[in-house]
């Protein structure tokens, strides 16, 4: 009966005490909210309505009546860095760490927000000394990730490699597929001063880092294929298809100049119309169409067109079948079809030829690293049929 009677009591008391503290909550809420000024609960509005003129205004009246709000500071330098015053944000991060009170882990971010800053602005030599400053803590992380954003726009590689696994080594995800470009366009710089060996030792470590890098795949038979040995040359550039066969079309001409080399130009144009004909592709078209014409005359390449059309319809097709059409036939027919392929032509010669997946940024050129979003392997090989032609 004791412990009953005993239960009975604490009940209620724990009730009163839950009570009272939800009373003293909420009383400091309503204290802390009278407190702010009404300026901080309009410049909030301004941001929920994407006003951000209007919530800088307000934001920087509150800054004036209260100086020590650190957060506020912080909203401010973003909105800022966000609207491109990017001077305005600097001098704001900057004033934050000017103060002697400042606690560590607000430090860490207002460097972190500076280095922002400078990155935005352009001014990459004092971005990257900023962000070398936060070796350790919460930012650290991000830190090395704008340090490789650096490196790559610097292009300096070496850098961006070394950052890369410092980035790994904190438990982020693998960038081997970054690695690997880093090492191919060592390689290409190699290439460039004409040291084959080097080339070859970055190449080595780019399939090592990432062995299914067709880029990487493709330097080699590039590396082959200078040195004289152009059997070696082909096998690399026949890989591709076991890779990735999107890739052909970038080693369609290549296999067709190496086979001509070795006198075996047939064999390479039949390696061609083999691949249309399995991986239908508007660039692997127009080179085979190219050399089927050249080798074999105008009415094979007439004929691959027009499998090409039955199987896979396109524009680009369209105008190679007209291309061939043209050539064999008589006025006034010729002259019909050569206004067809003409006007075809003029509605799609200034259309994109490729898209990045990532971010949609569109060009006529192929690239490894998108120059939209700077991501890397984004760009699928191979030409976007448009949805409507423009003049």
């Amino acid at each position: 009966m004791d412990l009953d009677f005993w239960w009975l009591l604490v009940i209620p008391i724990a009730f009163a005490l839950g009570w009272m503290a939800s009373r003293y909550d909420l009383k400091t809420l309503l204290s802390e909210n009278a407190n702010l000024p009404r300026s901080y609960f309009r410049g909030l509005n301004f941001l929920l309505n994407e006003q951000h003129d209007k919530a800088i205004d307000a934001f920087i009246e509150v800054a004036k009546l209260d100086p020590e709000t650190i957060e506020l500071h912080f909203a401010l330098g973003n909105l800022f860095r966000r609207r491109g015053e990017t001077d305005r944000a600097i001098r704001v991060h900057q004033n934050l760490l000017s103060r002697a009170d400042l606690p560590v882990a607000e430090r860490d971010h207002a460097l972190f927000e500076l280095g922002q800053d400078f990155l935005k602005a352009g001014m990459l030599d004092r971005a990257e000394e900023t962000f070398r400053s936060l070796e350790a803590g919460e930012y650290a992380l991000g830190a090395q990730r704008a340090l490789l954003t650096i490196y790559e726009i610097e292009k300096d590689w070496k850098k961006s490699i070394a950052t890369a696994g410092r980035i790994e080594e904190m438990g982020a995800v693998s960038l081997e597929k970054e690695v690997a470009q880093f090492h191919c366009e060592l390689a290409q710089e190699a290439l460039q001063r004409k040291n084959p060996a080097e080339a070859r030792a970055e190449l080595k470590l780019a399939l090592a880092a990432n062995p299914d890098n067709v880029r990487a795949t493709i330097l080699v038979g590039d590396v082959d294929a200078a040195g004289g040995d152009l059997e070696s040359a082909i096998a690399c550039w026949r890989r591709v298809e076991a890779q990735n066969a999107a890739y052909l079309p970038l080693v369609a001409e290549k296999l067709v100049q190496a086979y001509a080399q070795l006198g075996r130009t047939g064999e390479g144009v039949d390696l061609l119309v083999d691949y249309v004909n399995r991986y239908p592709s508007n660039d692997l078209l127009d080179v085979a169409f190219k050399h089927v014409a050249e080798l074999r005359g105008l009415e094979a390449a007439h004929t691959l067109a027009r499998h090409q059309m039955q199987t896979s319809p396109n524009v680009a097709g369209m105008t190679r079948l007209l291309e061939a059409q043209v050539a064999t036939a008589e006025e006034p027919r010729r002259s019909e079809l050569e206004l067809m392929r003409t006007l075809v032509k003029q509605r799609t010669k200034n259309l994109p030829r490729y898209t990045c997946q990532n971010c949609g940024f569109r060009a006529r050129l192929f690239y490894w690293q998108c120059p939209g979003c700077s991501g890397w392997e984004t760009y699928a090989p191979r030409r976007v049929e448009p949805i409507t032609a423009s003049t």
